[in-house]
């Protein structure tokens, strides 16, 4: 009989109950350890054991049943065990003082009483977080099937939840008799957290690791059970709480500084304001709420009474700009700076102080007496070794050129004192710096002679300040130059007055030739080309007349002429265009009429001859203009002994080298050609007839021979402290000094402060030369443009000559009229206020 194959068959399943209330003894073991969980006896429990009870009810489908039980476990557990605690803490001494902010409590008692609630919130809280998180553990599978499946929330989020609504939004069965409304313990926390707040605020030591607890429980609950990331409760409730609790705070503080009028102390209380709730918020509350509390403070203790912090009398910011309170002035950057970038109102009063100082320092000007000398300022006139002269007071012309070098001194020490708040206080900011600057540039353009003075302080600079300097005060100067002529609008007028100043230097060899040249570079770097054409050109002469002085010098020795020998020559040859008037000798020509040329000594007229002559041989077509206005000489003086005399100075022969102007040479000539008895003098209309000098040169130039005692070697008759048409003049045979070289002063400095009328003559000159350059702008713009509105065209040229000179629009309109006269332009048809370009 065949045996049946054997059949392989499938592992039964386990054979599972029928009895469909297996949910109960799960439960009840879960149960069960739940109150071990929470009344911290849950070590024995095995986390195995409580698994597999879960994991069987999660299989038999009561997941629901489950989380729903777990949810009604915790909540009634939260109602037996961890509300009475809490509602013990609610005391009416703490509803009085959190709430009801009852005046009579010291900020001890607060502080106690606030802290003792806090710790128990905290310590509640923190058992409720450690329980939830040992169940959300045991029960691990319920999460990932059903709730994942059911799409409910977490276990631990339906849990932790429990703490906001049965703990945090409990109001304890009903209303306090001092309250007409209902409170919850929530409301109770935010007030004890913001008083603890504000008594650190004014002082006090709070335990901030228990804010901090506090703070991380309220992140770490939701609104809902859904937890989304805006919906913290920190976020939702007590941020805006806080924030406007501060909003008080600081509104309240912000009228206190306000009433005590002290910017000073204002700027440093905000500073630490900011830096304590950066702090608090770093250590106590959250990161969240640094900005928010940040603008907070920024708004009611900046913004809302900034400009009345400014304006403080005694205190505010031009008192810190006047007395240079640098650090107040840092501080008030930085925050004006956060609350506004366009920094308007600290860019507003650096903006009017400038123009206040810089209309203070021409009012200074106008009431100082500057009629006694300044130290050294004749140093440069008197000989070596002369005793010093009995101290004079400075003459109209002295005493207008030291107001000159006053105010630009002033305005370059003002200019340093804007700097340096720049540099210290204000982080060089660019916005500021041109706020400054243009306010700069409209006080010393208000001034009518700021050009005239800013080139009388390059003068006075190179020609005097810079002896013995070393490179680096050498560069100061010559920045500072640079920084005024970046001021001036009316450069035009400027170069007029530098061109003159600049002539004498190089002439007289006032100066260094290598400085003059850097600072016309650096000029050139920063005006253009045009501007510094004929100052290169003044250059160019110097250099070439050297050149010319030494080959003629050799072609005299070659001659071998003795009478040439007797007299060493030194002559500039300059172009006439590159001069300026005033130098050339055409001014004095003008005011006189036609005078005719100036009459030299026979000898120095056969020099003029020798020299013209070389001149001439190879440079046909030009012409020599010996002009006398402008030059020196060295002449060697004999003093005969006076008879009679046996002791002294005066019973011997004395030699002395005077040195004294061209017309001086001339005039001293006339009392050396033998032709004078000893005693013979000779009037003013003599001399003039003799030399044929201007009127005003030679009265200059008797006066530094007659009158100041140093250099007396002519009598004048009668004698007085100026020269007349009326006096005589003779030999002083006299005349004794401890030097022997000698230098006559000149009695009008040449480069004095212009008076009223030589300012007008100036100005006249300049719309002249200005009418000149607007016709030339015009022409270039209308060539090239062909048609054009009168508007347009006076924005062009206003444009185009912005690098020299502002144009006044009558100006412009004059000159449009006049090349219209001219037929440079004409109407177009139909259009009275449009041009055409006539080729």
């Amino acid at each position: 009989m065949a045996s049946r194959p054997n059949k392989i068959r499938p592992i039964r399943r386990p054979i599972m109950s029928k009895d469909s209330n297996e949910f109960t003894p799960c439960w009840e073991i879960l149960k069960n350890a739940l109150t071990d969980i929470h009344n911290k006896n849950a070590s024995q429990l095995s986390f195995e054991h409580l698994y597999r009870a879960s994991y069987k009810i999660v299989m038999k489908k009561k997941g629901e049943l489950l989380y729903n039980h777990v949810k009604a476990f915790e909540e009634q557990w939260f109602r037996h065990h961890v509300l009475p605690p809490i509602a013990e803490l609610v005391s009416a001494n703490l509803i009085s003082i959190a709430l009801l902010q009852v005046p009579g409590s010291s900020a001890h008692e607060r502080r106690e009483t606030g802290e003792r609630f806090l710790r128990g919130i905290r310590s509640t809280w923190e058992d409720h977080n450690t329980s939830m998180n040992m169940v959300a553990d045991i029960l691990m599978y319920l999460e990932r099937t059903y709730v994942s499946e059911s799409r409910q929330p977490s276990i631990f989020a339906a849990t932790i939840g429990l703490f906001r609504d049965h703990i945090l939004r409990n109001d304890l069965g009903g209303s306090s008799e001092q309250l007409d409304q209902r409170f919850l313990i929530f409301d109770i926390l935010n007030a004890v957290v913001l008083d603890l707040i504000n008594m650190e605020r004014d002082g006090d030591i709070i335990d901030r690791n228990l804010l901090r607890q506090i703070t991380s429980m309220l992140e770490a609950l939701y609104e809902t059970d859904d937890e989304l990331e805006n919906t913290k409760l920190y976020l939702t409730v007590f941020e805006p709480r806080f924030l406007s609790a501060s909003q008080g705070f600081y509104k309240a503080e912000c009228e206190k500084l306000l009433r005590e009028g002290n910017a000073s102390a204002w700027l440093r209380h905000t500073q630490r304001r900011l830096r304590e709730e950066q702090d608090r918020c770093d250590t106590s509350l959250s990161i969240l709420t640094t900005d928010k509390i940040a603008s907070v403070v920024e708004q009611e203790l900046i913004v809302a009474k900034l400009n009345d912090f400014l304006a403080m009398e005694g205190s505010g910011m031009k008192n810190m700009i006047d007395h240079d309170h640098h650090e107040d002035l840092s501080i008030l950057y930085q925050l004006i700076c956060r609350v506004d970038k366009t920094k308007n109102a600290l860019k507003t009063i650096l903006q009017s102080r400038v123009m206040d100082l810089g209309l203070e320092i021409e009012q200074t000007l106008k009431n100082t007496d500057f009629s006694a000398p300044a130290p050294g300022a004749d140093a440069e006139d008197a000989a070596e070794g002369e005793e010093k002269a009995k101290v004079q007071p400075l003459s109209a012309a002295a005493q207008q050129t030291a107001a000159a070098i006053k105010w630009v001194d002033d305005v370059l020490q003002l200019k340093d004192k804007f700097d340096n708040l720049s540099k210290i206080c204000f982080n060089e900011d660019l916005v500021l710096q041109s706020a400054v600057t243009k306010s700069f540039s409209e006080f010393i353009n208000m001034f009518s002679r700021s050009s005239e003075f800013v080139s009388l302080f390059i003068d006075d600079s190179l020609k005097r300040g810079l002896k013995g300097k070393s490179d680096e005060d050498v560069e100061v100067v010559l920045q500072k130059a640079i920084i005024l002529l970046r001021y001036l609008a009316d450069r035009d007028l400027f170069e007029r007055y530098h061109q003159k100043h600049l002539a004498r230097r190089l002439l007289h060899s006032k100066s260094e030739i290598h400085i003059e040249k850097e600072l016309v570079r650096r000029m050139r770097a920063e005006l253009g080309n045009h501007f510094t054409l004929k100052f290169e050109g003044m250059f160019k002469d110097m250099e070439l007349s050297k050149d010319l002085l030494e080959s003629y010098r050799d072609h005299v020795r070659n001659l071998g002429d003795p009478d040439t020998k007797k007299i060493d020559l030194g002559i500039h040859v300059l172009t006439t265009n590159n001069w300026p008037p005033e130098v050339m000798g055409r001014s004095a020509s003008q005011e006189e009429g036609d005078r005719g040329d100036c009459i030299f000594p026979p000898a120095i007229q056969r020099l003029q001859a020798s020299f013209s002559k070389y001149y001439l041989d190879d440079r046909n077509g030009r012409v020599l203009t010996f002009v006398a206005s402008a030059g020196t000489a060295d002449v060697k003086c004999a003093f005969p002994k006076i008879p009679g005399k046996t002791s002294g100075p005066l019973s011997k022969d004395r030699r002395y080298e005077l040195n004294v102007s061209t017309y001086g040479m001339i005039v001293l000539d006339l009392f050396n050609n033998g032709e004078l008895e000893d005693d013979e003098r000779l009037s003013f209309e003599d001399i003039q007839t003799k030399t044929n000098i201007p009127t005003q040169d030679l009265i200059r130039t008797l006066g530094s021979l007659s009158i100041p005692p140093r250099s007396r070697v002519l009598v004048k008759e009668p004698m007085s402290k100026s020269v007349k048409p009326t006096d005589k003049f003779g030999f002083n045979a006299q005349f004794v000094s401890k030097t022997i070289k000698i230098k006559a002063p000149v009695i009008s400095g040449t480069s004095k402060v212009e008076d009223v009328e030589q300012r007008k003559e100036t100005e006249r000159k300049n719309d002249q030369t200005r009418a000149h350059v607007v016709d030339a702008a015009i022409v270039r713009i209308m060539k090239q443009r062909k048609e054009l509105s009168h508007t347009q065209l006076t924005t062009e040229v206003i444009s185009q000559l912005a690098g020299r000179f502002k144009p006044e629009i009558s100006m412009i309109k004059k000159r449009i009229e006049d090349l219209l006269t001219r037929e440079y332009l004409e109407r177009i048809d139909g259009d009275i206020a449009a041009y055409r370009y006539l080729a």
